[in-house]
């Protein structure tokens, strides 16, 4: 089967944050380059862009965060898991490296925090690249989730038998033979107990589906501020076969508020585009960022 880990040959940053709880990070790249920065979601870490890091390196800095709880960061078990505190801790991240000119990556819960960040700082933000995602909120919800969210049964699914990061790996993508034991093992690795997924669980009871959530009031501001952002080159990869972000709903949400974005759909990819279509999307993320030369934004800015 091999170890996970030869498929994952980069080397470990952390920074701690307040708490100190370790927040792991990727800088792969010259670090004089521009900056892409790819925000992963749940139940997925770093390793989801693996095979997008060593191609965009070659010319750009690439950092990758672990969420607190996720991948290789500290797994605190009492923690405001909460899409409020991502943003907060990848915004410390980013300005701890004063990153500037970033192209901003981002899949699944990562929509919503690497918006949240660029939202709050579009002075920053130079490109964006969204794979299947939302930073606004829509009442299509599937029951699947509903069912994760529920207090006592989803935590047992969810931090118990690890249902949902197992469960993933088998319905998240079209081309199965792709997510070999090797590849499964890499994304399962960082939740190998009860203790470990408690981020996982944590995120699925983020998910604003009521009006006094408290998320929902964050994923509104997010929304409300999104428009400087689709001002920037955009580039969206959506896998048509997404049963969660699906394409009639969020794509459609995308496309109303980003009009200008140039859009890549793969009939033939799931939720987890990348893993399905890495191939089809590394040259054009490549081209992407090569003609879409853009002024640095200045510092006063």
């Amino acid at each position: 089967m091999g170890d996970w880990r030869t498929l994952y040959p980069f080397t470990s940053h952390w920074l701690t944050l307040e708490g100190d709880n370790r927040l792991h990070y990727l800088d792969e790249g010259p670090r004089n380059a521009p900056p892409v920065v790819m925000v992963h979601g749940n139940p997925t870490w770093s390793f989801y862009y693996r095979t997008l890091i060593p191609g965009i390196s070659q010319t750009h800095r690439v950092i990758v965060p672990d969420h607190i709880g996720c991948g290789l960061s500290d797994k605190p078990q009492n923690y405001p898991y909460t899409l409020e505190q991502h943003i907060r801790n990848l915004e410390t991240l980013l300005l701890y490296l004063d990153l500037r000119d970033v192209t901003l990556v981002v899949h699944d819960w990562g929509g919503a925090i690497g918006m949240g960040f660029g939202t709050r700082h579009p002075e920053r933000i130079t490109r964006l690249v969204i794979f299947n995602t939302s930073a606004f909120y829509l009442p299509a919800v599937p029951w699947v989730l509903h069912l994760a969210r529920s207090r006592v049964l989803g935590e047992v699914l969810l931090r118990g038998l690890n249902a949902f990061a197992i469960g993933a790996t088998f319905v998240g993508l079209q081309h199965r033979e792709r997510m070999t034991a090797q590849v499964r093992a890499g994304y399962v690795a960082p939740y190998n107990s009860w203790a470990n997924r408690v981020a996982v669980y944590r995120f699925v009871r983020d998910i604003p589906v009521t009006a006094t959530h408290p998320t929902r009031e964050t994923v509104n501001e997010i929304d409300v501020r999104l428009p400087p952002l689709a001002e920037r080159p955009t580039l969206i990869f959506w896998g048509a076969r997404d049963f969660v972000f699906t394409a009639r709903d969020f794509l459609a949400g995308w496309k109303q508020r980003f009009p200008a974005a140039q859009v890549h759909v793969f009939e033939d990819a799931g939720h987890y585009v990348v893993e399905d279509a890495h191939e089809r999307i590394l040259p054009l993320i490549q081209s992407f960022l090569t003609e879409t030369q853009v002024p640095t934004p200045s510092n006063n800015d």
